[in-house]
């Protein structure tokens, strides 16, 4: 193997590019590509946004077999799988001629998006790096935090010179020619248990295993809940800010330019993450990560559309912890064993929280900005007040040593 693909930094860099590929061609496309779907078909734009929710159901019913494909094979196998679905979708997608077609390939791509975005991506890791995985998964969500900033004008450019069509058989080529190579780069299981997965860094199965949670099923239940809560308002927000901060007060210029504000705030926490928060346990980087969203909701809510700016900003750092928090905190908590298909299962709610978010919270935005507010005010509060209830381990604390840079 050359020394190369031996390096930790190397391995973050080509899975976080592989990643954002991933993302932009899938969870970030259909804001791009909706309307004019709709405009061929005839159809209204909610129900090509229908079509996705279908894609991120079937995603949550996907995770949990991708995951133990993941413990078993690695990510390598699994990962380069996902490329060709991924490709054989977006060919679906561009060949569709009336809504059962867009349904299927929407339904295929979840297929894709369950096996193939950051929950595999996280397992890949970790059974790369076991209980070191924690820098290294940090590391792929920074990369492919630009995923909507190099996604959706690329797929407005792409539509302008090709056509929405076109657009999707690009797309699909580029999971081909760019996608299954980056991810065919990747260590293999194999290397890993041989110990040669990554230069310096020991291998996954002899990684020191933490002792076990005394309540394992509560504790899953928690966090299961957590990332539900969290996912629901992160995607309420992703599709209904600019009409909330409108309907709050702004005007439709300040609506856009706070909500342009949420992607370098994303980033912003993750590098916080990267930095300070790494010498800290996960569950004290998750907790503030919860906690930001409703002390910028409270703050709205008193000041009104004065401190919007501010209630981005929170908003966007915490969910930028919060992404790394839902692949660190279960590997600290239960171990490098079995990440994978515990990742899928306890990510289920928090897919279909998310294919729902956007018309539940719709609905509730019709009662009022301050209403739908609350409502993820309060989520947000019961997010962190369910962290404060998970507990470690008696003998644990609240510090942890720091994992390697992936970097090095």
């Amino acid at each position: 193997m050359p020394a190369i693909r031996q390096h930790r930094g190397v391995v973050v860099a080509t899975l976080g590019t592989a990643q954002t590929l991933a993302w932009a061609s899938s969870y970030y496309l259909v804001a791009m590509l909706a309307a004019p779907m709709a405009r061929e078909f005839g159809l209204g734009t909610p129900t090509v946004f229908a079509a996705f929710s279908l894609a991120l159901v079937v995603s949550a019913a996907v995770g949990p077999t991708a995951g133990r494909l993941i413990d078993r094979l690695g990510g390598r196998p699994v990962l380069m799988a996902t490329n060709g679905l991924f490709a054989l979708g977006l060919l679906a997608l561009g060949l569709a001629q009336g809504p059962w077609s867009l349904f299927a390939a929407w339904a295929l791509l979840g297929v894709a998006m369950g096996s193939g975005l950051y929950e595999s991506a996280f397992a890949a890791l970790v059974r790369l790096y076991g209980q070191t995985a924690r820098n290294p998964i940090t590391g792929i969500t920074l990369i492919a935090g630009f995923a909507s900033t190099v996604g959706w004008p690329l797929t407005a450019w792409l539509e302008a010179q090709l056509g929405w069509r076109g657009a999707c058989l690009a797309w699909a080529g580029l999971h081909l020619l760019v996608g299954l190579p980056l991810n065919a780069w990747l260590p293999t299981a194999a290397d890993a248990a041989s110990g040669t997965g990554a230069a310096g860094a020991a291998p996954a199965a002899a990684a020191e295993a933490p002792p076990p949670l005394p309540h394992p099923g509560r504790a899953a239940a928690l966090l299961a809940f957590v990332f539900a809560a969290t996912w629901f308002v992160s995607t309420s927000m992703a599709t209904h800010l600019p009409v909330l901060m409108q309907a709050a007060g702004t005007s439709l210029a300040v609506a856009v330019g706070v909500g342009a504000l949420i992607g370098p705030a994303q980033v912003a926490g993750r590098l916080l993450e990267f930095g300070f928060l790494r010498r800290v346990h996960p569950l004290l980087s998750a907790r503030l990560a919860a906690v930001l969203h409703p002390l910028g909701a409270v703050a709205l809510l008193l000041a009104g559309p004065a401190v919007a700016p501010l209630f981005a900003v929170m908003h966007g750092a915490g969910n930028g912890m919060m992404t790394i928090a839902k692949g660190t905190l279960p590997l600290v908590l239960f171990g490098a064993a079995g990440y994978g298909a515990r990742q899928g299962w306890m990510m289920m709610p928090a897919r279909v929280a998310q294919a729902a978010a956007p018309f539940l919270f719709g609905l509730v935005l019709s009662h009022g900005p301050w209403v739908a507010l609350g409502l993820t005010a309060s989520l947000g509060a019961a997010s962190t007040l369910a962290l404060f209830l998970l507990r470690t381990r008696p003998a644990a604390t609240d510090a942890v040593p720091s994992a390697p840079s992936p970097t090095r």
